[in-house]
C-alpha cells in the first residue's frame, strides 16, 4: 500500500498550577483551555489532541499523576486508533522573567530548586534519576526544535530555541518525560512560555495552537 499522506499524530499536553512567585499560572489556563480553542480553529486531518494535564508545580509530586498520564497515552497507541502514529508530549511551563517563547532541547539530570516546590521540597544538587549516573546527564528531544523554531519565527512568533530548561520543576517533570519517551519510542518536548503580562493569552494560545499543527504536519 502507498502512503495516503501524513502519519495520525497524536499530541498530550501538560502545564502547571501556580508556585512561588507566580500566583497565576499561564500554562494552566493554556492547557485548560485548549480543546475548545482547537476546536473552534480546526484540527488538522491528522491531529488528534489528547489528554489535557495540569501537574503540580512540584518535583516527586507531579511525577504521580505524570507517569500516569503518560503510561495512558501508551495504553492508548497499543489499543486504539492511534496505534499506527506518532505520540508526542509537550509540556508547557512558564519562565515569568522571559520576554519570548522558548523550545527546550534538553533536561539535565539535576534538581537544584532556588525556592522549596509546592509540597516544600528543595534539592540542591540532586541527581533527578540515579540510576542514570551524574548530574551532568542529559537528555535530548527527538523533535526538530531548530526547525520548528525558524517555522514559528516565519509565522511571527518570538521563539528561540534554548539548551537550559533550568534546574527546576521543568526541568525535572522533562527530564522524566525524555527518559519515558525514549523507552517507549514516543517524543516529548518542553516549551517554556512567558507571564501574559508580557505575551497576552490570545497570543500565546496562537501560538500553542501553531506549534501543534506544524508537528502534525512534520510527520
Amino acid at each position: 500500500m502507498g502512503s495516503e499522506g501524513p502519519s495520525v499524530v497524536t499530541v498530550h499536553v501538560t502545564g502547571f498550577k501556580k508556585f512561588h512567585g507566580v500566583a497565576e499560572n499561564p500554562t494552566e489556563k493554556i492547557v485548560t483551555n485548549l480543546k475548545s480553542f482547537m476546536e473552534k480553529r480546526g484540527l488538522p486531518k491528522n491531529l488528534v489532541l489528547g489528554s489535557c494535564t495540569v501537574l503540580e508545580t512540584a518535583g516527586q509530586g507531579a511525577l504521580g499523576t505524570l507517569h500516569k498520564v503518560l503510561e495512558s497515552a501508551i495504553a492508548d497507541r497499543e489499543n486504539g486508533s492511534s496505534a499506527q502514529g506518532q505520540v508526542i508530549w509537550i509540556h508547557f511551563g512558564v519562565n515569568s522573567g522571559a520576554t519570548r517563547f522558548a523550545l527546550e532541547n534538553q533536561a539535565v539530570n539535576e534538581a537544584t530548586f532556588r525556592c522549596p516546590d509546592e509540597l516544600g521540597w528543595k534539592p540542591q544538587r540532586v541527581p533527578i534519576v540515579p540510576s542514570d549516573g551524574s548530574i551532568s546527564r542529559t537528555r535530548e528531544t527527538t523533535l526538530p526544535v531548530i526547525e520548528l523554531t525558524k517555522s514559528l519565527r516565519k509565522i511571527g512568533y518570538d521563539v528561540v530555541p534554548s539548551d537550559d530548561a533550568g534546574r527546576f520543576v521543568c526541568n525535572y517533570v522533562y527530564y522524566h518525560s525524555l527518559r519515558f519517551a525514549e523507552q517507549h519510542g514516543i517524543k516529548s518536548l518542553f516549551v517554556h512560555v512567558p507571564l501574559f503580562l508580557t505575551i497576552d493569552e490570545e497570543v500565546q494560545m496562537h501560538f500553542v495552537a501553531s506549534l501543534l499543527e506544524l508537528l502534525a504536519c512534520s510527520n
